[in-house]
């Protein structure tokens, strides 16, 4: 199966780009992206992706917006499956980030991705094409200008 098949999974910075208050290229791939993704009833989130989400999208700064606001966007993302952190998974995490050397916050994004039965997760913030747990590692921005 390819990333192009299958349920897939989406880090916080592909929502973030999307739902950015100007416009850009990585605005309208990302937006594009997750609406394929939508279409095709592939999205898969968890419980650390709406958390980093609200937090940055109410942050000061570019993306700011007011906290209703950002509640609406949790609303809306909450109707895909949503897989939910637990110990389990944390302690994963914490396997996965010792043995593939990379952040605790990263790997536990891996290990949701791989619970929720997803076979890519599409992030910037890990190597493009790498498989961790199974899941391949696709940065949908690796081309965008």
């Amino acid at each position: 199966m390819s990333a192009s098949e299958g349920p897939a999974f989406i880090d916080t910075n592909i929502l973030v780009y999307a739902l950015e208050k100007t416009p850009s290229p990585r605005k309208t791939h990302a937006q594009t992206l997750i609406l394929r993704l939508t279409a095709e009833d592939r999205l898969r989130i968890c419980t650390q992706v709406l958390q980093e989400l609200f937090v940055t999208l109410t942050r000061k700064g570019l993306h700011a917006c007011s906290p209703d606001e950002a509640i609406s966007f949790l609303e809306q993302l909450s109707v895909w499956p949503l897989f939910l952190i637990d110990f389990p998974a944390i302690h994963d995490a914490a396997l996965l980030s010792r043995d593939a050397s990379i952040s605790f916050w990263d790997a536990l994004i891996v290990v949701a991705a791989a619970r929720s039965g997803a076979n890519s997760l599409y992030t910037e913030d890990l190597s493009h094409g790498e498989k961790l747990l199974g899941v391949e590692i696709v940065n949908p921005f690796r081309e965008v200008v």
